[in-house]
Parts: structure tokens; C-alpha cells; sequence
């Protein structure tokens, strides 16, 4: 049974990279696929009540994820609706790709520590499509975003979902994470930023953005760092209450909600509304929000039917070397989704084995947390940058996946070095 279930995600992945040869939207496919592995997993289950209850566990994290996907998503359009990222763009004073690349990957890498890899993705890649004009330019920059988001939040205990999984499982410490896997993340960084700093030439002409005239600077101002507090406030949220990520976001949007309604509460009606959160709204991908809600579910079956865990059990069984383990992990985070392997690799073994602080529990968080940049919906950063940018599949293998390769080889190879 498990097997047919994996069959038909992997069909259906088949489908999501062929989306522009077939003319179907990955959303579509998404969608069908991961409700055809519950279907497959119910009808094959003696017990329809467990698998219910299962059904509903992996709703609830998806639903936790995808909130915080919309909340994220709609703070960063209000920042946009002000002219937000002008304030940014006015202290790039470059105009050579080059420098350009390396500011954005800088950025990337430390916001993504602060904030998460999720947030940072959609905060750059949204900030990238203000600047270059040049649609290779720009794919190949937000490329770079992927795996400094994703790099940037491995040795951040709050930086990926997987390395707070292992934060909160007490297999981590905040110090322990940094001192191993910072230098290893750095690596991981500037081999693909070399990489693909040599398809970057020459210099580019900035994007001359419409105004909104009917903000002022004032507005501007305070609309711009309001929205990136409200972020950074997000993880801060979470470490107080122990609450999921996604309440702080929603938290954050209303607190922001508010700030716009104060501020124009005496403007005329259509001013309202024209620059109220409604407006940003409506600017959200929701398709994008659907594919990452059908891909999650589809992993949630094979979750749920313990395919995840027999892989990660016959991985144990078969490979002798707890690096090499560890290390496949990372690559198969590129193609499944890197929470439910985690998952399966806490279960397996515990703190008797490999005590709070070992290299073990590092270097998966480096691991699992780098290794979905080898293919854009091996991340959630990934498949954020994908719906903004509608950057495809195989633009991505071809021009990204190479470079994401080489730096999570050079990044793995230095923190077993180091470890």
C-alpha cells in the first residue's frame, strides 16, 4: 500500500515539473496528488477512524504553515503597497550585478538567521523584483536567496522548522548550533555565490518604480519598519510562549492592520481602501499557497502510511555510518519535505544514543536544513520564491541546482571536518 502511495507522488511530481510541457498548473496537480494519497492510504486502512484522525494531526501543521505563509505574504505586500522597499533600494548606491549579488546574499544569509528562511525568501525575493529589470538577472539572484535563506537559517535555532524541531527536542543548544554549523553555512554559501557570481556581468539599470502618491514619507516610514519589527518580533513571539510560529504572524498582522487603519482614518474612503490590508489581499498567490498545501499533504500521507519512517529505517539498517545517513537525508529533503524526515530521524534515536550537543544532531540540522536548496520545491523558501517569481522546474535544475550541490558538498565536507 505504501508503495502505491509513493507511486502516485511521485507521478505527481512528475507532473509538477512537466507543468509548462503539459499546460497544467502545478497548483492542480499539487492538489490532486496529495489527496489521492489520503484516498489510496484510507481505502487500504482497516481502521478509517485513525486515518481521520491522522488526516487531521497533518492538517493542523499544514494549516499552521500555510497561515503563516499568508501572514508573512501579506505583510510584505503592505510594505510593498507603501513603497516600502524604496527605502532599501535608495541605500543600494551599486549598479554592478556583481556587488548587487553579493549584498542580496549577505542579507539574505543574516535575516534569515533573525527571521526564519520562509520570511526571508519572500522578503527578498519581492525586494529583488523592485531592482533588476532583467528576468535572468533576477531568477539568478533569487536562486542565491534560496540557499543563503536556507544556509543563513541551519545554524540559527530559529531559523528553519527542522532546527527548531530539534531545538525543542533538546538535541540542539543555541550556542552548540552556532559554534558547529556556523562556519559550515558560510561555505555552503560563497561556493554557489562563486558560482554564480560568474554568470552575473556588467551593470544593470534600476527599476524606476511607480510612486504611490497618495503616501506620504511619514507613512512610508513607519509602514516599513512596523512590518520588518513585526517580523523579527515573530520568532521572539514563539520563543516566550511556546506558541506556533504562525500565531506571532498573525499577531504581527493584525498589530500592522491596526497601524494603517490609525493612519488614514481621516482620508477619504477610496484612499482607504486603496492602501488598506484588503488591497494587499488580493495581491497574495493564493495558487502557490494551494500548491504548497497540496505538496505538504501529499507528504503528510507518506508520513502518515510510514513510508518516511521505513526509509529512514532501512537507511539505518543498510548504511553502516551515521555521516553518510545523515548526509542522504539532506539530498532525499530536496524531494520530501525535510519535517517529517527530522521527524523520523528524532524518533529513531534518542539522547542515551547521541546526548544534547552531539555532532550528530548538528550536522542534521546543516543538513536537513541546506539540502532542500538542490531543487526549488525542496524548501519552503524554494517554493515561496517560485510563486512570486514563477521560476520553473527545470530553469532551476539547469541553472541553480548545480551551484546549491556544490555548496552543500563543500558545507557538509567542513563540518565533518570541524566535528
Amino acid at each position: 500500500m505504501t508503495w502505491i502511495i509513493l507511486t502516485i507522488f511521485v507521478l505527481g511530481y512528475i507532473f509538477i515539473v512537466a507543468e509548462h510541457s503539459i499546460k497544467l498548473d502545478k497548483a492542480a496537480t499539487a492538489l490532486i496528488t496529495g489527496v489521492l494519497c489520503w484516498v489510496t492510504y484510507t481505502l487500504n486502512s482497516s481502521d478509517h477512524e485513525h486515518v481521520n484522525h491522522q488526516l487531521y494531526e497533518q492538517v493542523g501543521e499544514v494549516a499552521g504553515i500555510l497561515f503563516f505563509l499568508i501572514g508573512a505574504m501579506t505583510i510584505v505586500e503592505l510594505i510593498d503597497l507603501y513603497d516600502g522597499f524604496q527605502i532599501i533600494i535608495d541605500k543600494i548606491k551599486t549598479n554592478k550585478k556583481r556587488t548587487l549579488l553579493l549584498i542580496i546574499t549577505i542579507l539574505s544569509f543574516l535575516l534569515s538567521a533573525i527571521l526564519d528562511n520562509l520570511t526571508t525568501a519572500i522578503v527578498m525575493t519581492s525586494l529583488t523584483t523592485k531592482i533588476l529589470s532583467d528576468k535572468r538577472d533576477r531568477l539568478l539572484t533569487i536562486g542565491m536567496i534560496v540557499i543563503a535563506a536556507n544556509t543563513g537559517g541551519a545554524w540559527s535555532p530559529i531559523g528553519d522548522v527542522t532546527t527548531t524541531m530539534l531545538w525543542i527536542g533538546n538535541q540542539i543548544t543555541t550556542f552548540g548550533i552556532i559554534k558547529a554549523i556556523f562556519i559550515p553555512s558560510i561555505v555552503a554559501t560563497i561556493v554557489p555565490f562563486i558560482y554564480l557570481m560568474f554568470k552575473l556581468k556588467g551593470e544593470f539599470n534600476p527599476i524606476v518604480l511607480k510612486k504611490n502618491t497618495q503616501v506620504n514619507d511619514k507613512e512610508r516610514i513607519i509602514i516599513f519598519y512596523s512590518g520588518i519589527s513585526l517580523l523579527i518580533f515573530v520568532p521572539i513571539f514563539k520563543t516566550i510562549t511556546h506558541l506556533p510560529p504562525f500565531m506571532g504572524m498573525m499577531l504581527a498582522v493584525g498589530i500592522l492592520w491596526t497601524i494603517t487603519e490609525i493612519l488614514h482614518h481621516k482620508k477619504q474612503h477610496s484612499v482607504q481602501k486603496q492602501n488598506s490590508i484588503f488591497t494587499a489581499l488580493e495581491s497574495i498567490d493564493m495558487p502557490s499557497i494551494l500548491f504548497f498545501m497540496g505538496i505538504l499533504l501529499a507528504v503528510g500521507a507518506l508520513q502518515a502510511s510510514g513510508m518516511l519512517q521505513q526509509m529512514a529505517g532501512v537507511l539505518s539498517e543498510k548504511v553502516n555510518n551515521d555521516v553518510v545517513i545523515v548526509t542522504v537525508i539532506g539530498l532525499l529533503s530536496s524531494i520530501f519535505d525535510n519535517v517529517p524526515l527530522v521527524a523520523a530521524i528524532q524518533g529513531m534515536y534518542d539522547l542515551n544514543q547521541y546526548p544534547t550537543g552531539h555532532f550528530f544532531w548538528n550536522y542534521l540540522a546543516f543538513c536537513s536544513g541546506t539540502g532542500g536548496s538542490i531543487l526549488i520545491i525542496g524548501s519552503a523558501a524554494g517554493v515561496a520564491a517560485m510563486g512570486i517569481e514563477s521560476i520553473s522546474f527545470f530553469w532551476y535544475v539547469k541553472n541553480i541546482s548545480i551551484a546549491a550541490i556544490l555548496g552543500y558538498a563543500a558545507g557538509a565536507a567542513t563540518a565533518v571536518l570541524i566535528g
